[in-house]
């Protein structure tokens, strides 16, 4: 019977629906993103800054479906690496 079974059988969580893993050979990996918050910390500012500095062209971002924006991860992280790199006078 359709929809009788628990929400990680019927592919939901609380009325949404959840993708699940394909199996067999993934020829092209995607990118991970991550949320203004995630980015917020990882650069040690507020996600405020991060979104001014998004709207400012400092940090490279995509804009999803709804408006959000999510940055790419190993762009923010390269980008924090070089800022814990670079001396302070």
């Amino acid at each position: 019977m359709p929809g009788s079974g628990t929400p990680a059988e019927s592919g939901s969580t609380k009325g949404r629906t959840v993708a699940t893993k394909r199996r067999g050979k993934a020829t092209i990996e995607s990118p991970n993103f991550l949320l203004t918050a995630e980015v917020a910390d990882i650069l040690h500012v507020s996600p405020e800054t991060v979104s001014r500095w998004a709207k400012q062209g400092k940090l490279p971002f995509m804009k999803t479906l709804g408006g959000h924006h999510r940055y790419p991860e190993a762009e923010i992280r390269e980008l924090a690496n070089q800022l814990r790199e670079e001396p302070t006078a």
